[in-house]
Order: structure tokens, then sequence, then C-alpha cells
């Protein structure tokens, strides 16, 4: 089963098919610069070009980087501010059109698909209790999970650090700026990781983005932290694989549980991706509440 997913960043727009049976992108990836200023028109248009690239026609997911809520954009940190109070989702059927096959457009803040994709195909499979996965890039994503059931738009990048937002501190982008190097900026990741600890206790953080490529680097300099730290195994891939889950769950009637579980009785879910072992750190028919899923 494929289908698109578009994932949709401060500095990035990248794209691709997505099979959901193995978790992984179909085809290369698109990508395209995001515009600036990076308006909803000016984003809109860049989306379409990642679609219309491969040709597709069908159900499309997309990320935004702030906090979604009814398909509308409540936050907007690292792209325009018009985008706040945009009805995106309707904005982004429209551009689409024909790309879309006619169906709406499926959208969910960014970190939220990276954490889906990341529970149901990679890092976070089979774990229990509350894992938190963070992407580290313009800024700092999160995606928060009990038992695998997913706490929407938390946007812990922008808890406070030092007086200032984490993200201007510890983000991929901070370290570029400050041209800062891996021990100095591993350090201010430790401190951000800690104040999270502190207030979620979680099992286990699950550290992506682009950044994630390069863990050898900066995760064994990380001290003090008692939860598990992991790199994301779907890396940078992980918003595009979310985005199109989010896509395929709205089609199929719900969000199915991070093992494959259906979506609702009789309805399809999204394929398995092998087996899952049933202990007791394993995520059983956990139902994952998508925002927007179901518009």
């Amino acid at each position: 089963m494929r289908v698109f997913g578009v994932d949709i960043g401060g500095s990035g727009i990248k794209g691709a098919p997505v099979d959901l049976e193995r978790g992984d992108l179909a085809e290369p990836r698109y990508k395209v610069l995001t515009p600036h200023p990076a308006t909803p028109e000016d984003v809109a248009d860049r989306v379409r070009e990642v679609v219309a690239h491969f040709g597709w026609s069908g159900p499309v997911g997309a990320t935004f980087p702030g906090v979604v809520a009814g398909g509308r954009i409540r936050t907007a940190a690292n792209v325009d501010k018009g985008w706040i109070g945009t009805d995106a989702g309707a904005l982004l059927t429209g551009v689409l059109g024909d790309e879309a096959g006619g169906c709406p457009v499926t959208l969910l803040n960014d970190a939220d698909a990276a954490g889906l994709a990341e529970m149901r195909f990679g890092a976070g499979r089979g774990r229990a209790g509350t894992v938190i996965v963070l992407t580290f890039g313009t800024g700092i994503g999160s995606a928060v999970f009990t038992d695998g059931r997913l706490v929407p738009n938390t946007e812990l990048g922008h808890l406070e650090l030092d007086g200032r937002d984490a993200e201007t501190r510890a983000s991929s982008k901070a370290k570029e700026d400050g041209e800062l190097s891996w021990p100095r900026w591993a350090r201010r990741v430790q401190k951000y990781l800690a104040h999270v600890e502190m207030l979620f206790s979680p099992g286990l953080f699950v550290i992506g983005g682009g950044v994630s490529r390069k863990a050898e680097k900066f995760l064994p300099l990380i001290e003090g932290i008692r939860a598990e730290i992991v790199p994301a195994q779907l890396q940078n891939n992980a918003g595009i694989v979310g985005a199109a889950m989010a896509a395929y769950a709205a089609r199929a009637g719900g969000p199915p549980g991070t093992d494959g579980s259906p979506a609702a009785p009789g309805r399809p879910s999204v394929p398995p991706a092998g087996p899952v072992a049933r202990t007791a750190r394993s995520v059983v028919d956990s139902p994952v509440g998508w925002p927007d899923a179901a518009r």
C-alpha cells in the first residue's frame, strides 16, 4: 500500500510515496527549499511541486512545524506568522487538486508524525510506558507517547532553558549558527534532556531529525540522563512516513494502533510491519490519537 507523505520544515520541504508495509520510502524523496518568507501560499506551491514531481494522484498526508488543531494552524515559530489561523488543510487540498485525487489532505504536527513513524516502525516499536521522540532541526519538535498513545502538539522545544526557548539553544540550527563543536552542543542537549526528563520521567528518548545520522558524534557525550537514549531509526524520513500513515488512517476511517491493530471493527489498518513480541513492554492494541486524522 502506497500513500504520499510531505514533511514541511523551516528550511526544506520534502516528500515521497511511502510503502506502508515496510514503513519506508517507496522512491527516493524529492526536496525543495522552504521559501522565505514562508507564507502559506508560497509554501503550498512548493508542496504542490514536490507532489507533482512524482506524478502522484491519491491520498496525501502533510506535516507542519507548529500546533495543528482542526486543520488550522495555531503556532508558527519557524515559518511566516501569516500561517496562524490559516485553515492549512483546506489550503493544501485546494492547491493540490488533481494530485490528491480529490482526497482531503491530512495535516498534523511534524514531530507528531515523526513520532508515530518511530513508534510504529522504528526505535519506539514495542515500547510501553512514556516515550518521547525529539526532532532536532531548525527547531526542536516533540512527540510524547504513554503506552503507545500520542499526546498531540506538545511542542516541548519551546520550554524555557536559560531564559530562552530551548530550541534557540539546543536545536541543530543553533549548533550551526553558533558554530558549536559537538561536545559543546552535546552539553546543551544534555541540559535540555535533563529538563524534559525532570518534567516527564520517560523511559526512552528517541533522538530524530537530520542530526540523528551523526548520532555517534554526540549521543555518547551525553551523561546523567536516566532514560535510555537512542537515535531514530527512520532518521529524517520519519516525518514523511508518519504523514503517509495519517493520510491512510483518515481514508481507513480512523487511526490504527501502533502495532497495526485495526482502525475500527471491519475496517483496514496500516499493514503490519512484521511480528511484535508480546512482552510486558509491548504496545498491544493501543489506539493512537492522530490530530485531524478524521477530517
